[in-house]
């Protein structure tokens, strides 16, 4: 249920009968007393048709068929109309047992292209964001129905893999140094840069690789394979929903290149540039007005990343029959992307109804404002992370509940504290910088994971106190006090908000509206005894705790944090 679509259909079907076609702008009201939501769209409305915005706002309430949804509707200021929603409405859509989630009336099939770590070296703090808020995504996409085909568009081609090959091939296949790819990077970067040899042997082996040489094919798979253990151990410990099959490489298009350079010349797109191949296209142009290049290939024949992503772009509309494709990437790739966007759409590499969206993210930053590194300078390995978040979480489990055994305690301070850093990342808007803080994230108050966790914790503590079987649990939650009616709108929300997070992307919104729904329900528990209360008041109570219970939990699931029933 979605209260906001509902209302939107119905002030636009009054619009149309008052002679406007204009969009309602119904929004959640921006205060209690401006009633559950507003309608925004009557000024701009009555601007077009040269009228009193009050009197057309009239006119639309006259015209309104509402009565089986609100019971109150006020115009207020110049225009703006608010609505309170009736208690019937509400208890109607809070079934205890229904479901949270309806599927869109018009799915698509999605794919959402994230994390792409690079191959070469280990996965470190800067794919943090990338992974958990394009996993995000596609969760919250996926209980709305649509079709999510994930795309791990890794970096495993190249001319750095060339080197990394030679030292494979110097160090042995089976080297101690393969457990850490990072020292083992560092290693061979170091003998290329010092070694001439060394050097000309990298430079022969991406030759080798490139021309298909079964042994470098065979050695370079076998880094490779590491490579992606190392990533998948990652994906497993921070919960998301990636797997192998959904990797997608770089190399899987390396033989569709030539035929993206010959697709392009067909339509006249290519232009020669001091030996390199390029599109040039009139709206993109540097400060000094000069024309700025996609270059598609090289002068030595080498493609680059923009030749490849066209190929992606043309795989995806060609053999998975995509409608909608979001990419989730830093934010300095923004021009990349909306040159490649645009050059797809020139060569016909999509139809014109297949969407392409870049979505990017800030930078995750330290106390200080700047990149988020160790203390020697070099970026923070995405495993350290992780270790150290579950060793703060187990000191403050440990501190709070000292008579706690062993494995619950790394049980909980697992669950939270892998919770607590990816809750820090989403919580805040995408395409923001934001500033990672040990003391602020683990918090158990304010807008946090743990907060969220334990709020979830204490409701089942409610059931278990009062033996309770919350699953047994069947009717309808009927608002009768005012802090029942706050919580009961909060409630109704969750779709809405769900279908807003999958059309913008922005999954700080579900964290929002989790925040909200858990303050809301605390005020309900201090203000409505539960266990205490007897008869139809307490049945109540606890439908109402259920359904919070239930949102709480799916919602944290969206956003891929576990949920536990003690803390």
């Amino acid at each position: 249920m979605n209260p906001r679509a509902l209302l939107t259909e119905r002030f636009e079907a009054a619009l149309e009968a008052c002679g406007s076609d204009a969009p309602a702008l119904v929004q959640s009201a921006s205060k209690p007393e401006f009633g559950h939501y507003q309608t925004n769209g009557i000024m701009a409305a009555a601007k077009r048709m040269g009228t009193n915005p009050r009197d057309l706002a009239a006119k639309v309430v006259g015209q309104l068929a509402i009565a089986d949804i609100a019971e109150g509707v006020e115009i207020a200021g110049p225009g703006f109309i608010n609505i309170t929603l009736s208690d019937a409405f509400l208890a109607e859509h809070l079934d205890v047992d229904a479901p949270l989630v309806q599927p869109n009336a018009d799915v698509q099939r999605v794919v959402v292209d994230y994390s792409s770590p690079n191959l070469a070296k280990e996965m470190h703090v800067g794919h943090l964001r990338s992974t958990i808020i394009g996993d995000a995504i596609a969760r919250v996409l996926e209980a709305l129905g649509h079709t999510v085909v994930r795309q791990n568009h890794v970096g495993d081609w190249g001319t750095q893999f060339g080197m990394l090959l030679a030292y494979l091939r110097e160090s042995g296949a089976e080297s101690s140094l393969l457990s850490d790819l990072e020292e083992f990077y560092r290693a061979a970067k170091q003998r290329f840069d010092n070694d001439p040899e060394f050097a000309q042997r990298s430079r022969s082996m991406v030759v080798a690789l490139q021309g298909g040489d079964a042994d470098a094919r065979t050695q370079w798979q076998h880094f490779i394979d590491i490579s992606l253990a190392h990533c998948q151990a990652v994906y497993d410990r921070l919960g998301t929903t990636l797997t192998l099959a959904d990797v997608r490489a770089e190399s899987a298009y390396n033989d569709e290149l030539p035929s993206i350079k010959d697709a392009l010349a067909a339509r006249g797109l290519l232009t020669e540039s001091d030996g390199a191949q390029c599109v040039f296209l009139d709206e993109f142009k540097r400060k000094d007005g000069t024309p700025l290049p996609v270059i598609v290939q090289k002068s030595d024949g080498g493609y680059l990343y923009s030749t490849t992503d066209l190929a992606a772009i043309r795989y995806r509309a060609d053999q998975l029959d995509i409608d909608r494709v979001l990419y989730f990437t830093d934010a300095r790739q923004a021009l990349h992307f909306r040159q490649i966007f645009a050059v797809a759409a020139k060569a016909r590499f999509k139809p014109q109804s297949m969407s392409l969206e870049h979505m990017p993210f800030g930078n995750m930053l330290d106390k200080n404002g700047k990149p988020f590194k160790t203390r020697a300078g070099s970026v923070v390995k995405l495993t350290e992370l992780l270790d150290e978040a579950e060793q703060r979480a187990l000191a403050l489990v440990e501190q709070k509940n000292p008579e706690i055994d062993t494995a619950e305690a790394s049980r909980i301070a697992k669950a939270v504290g892998i919770g607590a850093v990816k809750y820090a990342d989403l919580s805040k808007h995408r395409t923001s910088d934001y500033v990672f803080d040990w003391d602020l994230m683990l918090a158990f108050e304010g807008n946090t994971s743990p907060y969220l966790q334990y709020a979830f914790a204490r409701i089942q503590s409610i059931f278990r106190r009062g033996e309770i079987d919350a699953e047994r649990l069947t009717g309808k939650a009927m608002p009768v006090a005012d802090v029942e009616r706050d919580l009961a709108v909060v409630l109704l929300r969750f779709q809405e908000v769900l279908e807003q997070v999958a059309a913008e992307g922005l999954p700080h919104l579900l964290c929002g509206y989790l925040y909200e729904l858990a303050t809301k329900f605390t005020r309900f528990y201090e203000q409505c005894p539960i266990l205490t209360a007897e008869g139809e008041a307490k049945q109540n109570r606890l439908r109402f705790s259920r359904r919070t219970a239930r949102t709480l939990k799916q919602g944290l699931n969206l956003l891929g944090i576990e949920t536990l029933d003690r803390m």
